[in-house]
């Protein structure tokens, strides 16, 4: 009897123990689901590990739905540990109902202020307090284009301006190829129009038109150009462009079945994926001017609010891991974003990333998209226009009126 409550008591002893080393453990969910992504995303898990905590990994497929499950969960008591949100105005709403836990003393230990740029900053600080750890950046309207593709079409240099891009577009499609790689769904025709405003525009027309909403911008002569090269875009894609998801889109340049791609950074991480090189295999354009506005975003891991001791250590752990030079580096590399941090060595990095590294740098050129200065009800407001504009026949004049309705408030 004594010898089995001797072994009874053993094994509570080592469970014990192994529990107290076990680690801060953290339930992350994301939407880091394509081949690039779920790459990236193992980096950041077993750096997680390598610093002493358990990571449990939930993906959801899909921004809006994985946003919408994080949310329900914290409203019904059973939130994660982290979860990802973009940098933008979407979680101000659960901010403001005090449903996350601030990283500021991370944020101060690490001097978030200074190395982080100034649109992120602008976003994830909120009266004082930091409510996100940034895990990335991403630039909105890169070009991509196939090598092979242009080869094929005769197009021997990169376009440098939007008339020279719509002269690559008219020689690819005369060469029987898809000259605009693009899925139609309303989020990407927004980059699409984003391209248009800031390549055309420039930054002073861009934020005018999306951070001021100024309606004379907004009714401008400038403006309706920027809608009429905008819908001229809608000529080039395919037939079964419609509901075809981003990197479906991609994959057809990779191929060199289709020419150019404006989309994201994210995209290189199907490049990547799919064994090309940049300034091999394919080309990268940050913008078709040399002053052209850098349009960022990025991901962030929010925390959700909890009084719970361990949790609040795992998420200690997990804004600090994400801030590390080596995880910001290795995730970028697999994932096509850019560090957040301003501070790394560069030329460890791809072509592409190098471009995007030194016009960040410049803090004349990165501003936010437009999910930083609007509202989501404006941002769908004004993703609604774009849409209807791109899909049927509207009048140009009635879309600028439509976008200058949407945008009054």
């Amino acid at each position: 009897m004594v010898a089995g409550r001797c072994l009874a008591f053993a094994a509570w002893l080592c469970a014990s123990a192994a529990a107290a080393h076990a680690g801060p453990r953290a339930e992350v969910i994301h939407w880091w689901t394509s081949g690039g992504e779920s790459a990236a995303v193992r980096q950041v898990a077993q750096a997680y590990r390598d610093a002493g905590g358990t990571w449990i990994d939930s993906a959801i497929a899909g921004g809006d739905q994985s946003r919408a499950v994080t949310v329900n969960r914290i409203i019904g008591g059973n939130p994660p540990t982290a979860a990802q949100f973009n940098t933008s105005k979407q979680f101000l709403d659960i901010i403001e109902e005090d449903m996350l836990n601030d990283v500021d003393d991370i944020a101060r230990r690490e001097n978030w202020d200074q190395l982080l740029p100034e649109p992120i900053v602008g976003v994830i600080k909120v009266k004082g307090h930091w409510y996100a750890a940034p895990m990335n950046i991403h630039m909105q309207t890169w070009l991509w284009y196939s090598k092979a593709a242009f080869a094929k079409a005769g197009i021997a240099k990169e376009p440098a301006s939007v008339a020279e891009l719509f002269a690559a577009l008219d020689k690819l499609k005369a060469a029987g190829l898809i000259p605009l790689a693009h899925g139609g769904q309303s989020w990407q025709e927004v980059i699409l129009f984003s391209s248009m405003l800031s390549n055309i525009g420039g930054r002073e027309l861009y934020l005018k038109v999306i951070r001021d909403r100024d309606q004379a911008a907004i009714n401008s002569a400038a403006f309706r150009n920027v809608l009429l090269a905008y819908k001229r875009l809608q000529t080039y894609v395919d037939p079964a462009s419609p509901g075809r998801n981003w990197n479906d889109a991609t994959a057809l340049v990779i191929a060199g079945r289709a020419g150019i791609q404006i989309m994201g950074d994210w995209a290189k991480g199907e490049f990547t994926n799919a064994g090309q090189a940049a300034g091999k295999q394919y080309g990268c354009i940050p913008g078709l001017s040399a002053n052209s506005p850098y349009l960022i975003q990025g991901d962030v891991f929010v925390f959700p609010k909890t009084d719970d001791a361990d949790a609040i250590q795992a998420q200690k752990l997990m804004a600090s891991v994400v801030e590390q030079p080596a995880v910001q580096l290795q995730f970028s590399k697999l994932k096509g974003s850019l560090p957040v941090r301003t501070d790394l060595d560069a030329s460890q990095l791809d072509d592409c990333a190098q471009k995007g590294m030194a016009i960040l740098r410049d803090r004349s050129r990165p501003v936010g998209v437009t999910e930083v200065y609007l509202t989501p009800d404006q941002n769908g407001a004004l993703q609604d226009v774009l849409t209807a504009y791109w899909n049927t026949n509207m009048p140009v004049e009635k879309a600028q009126k439509s976008i200058a309705s949407a945008l009054r408030y």
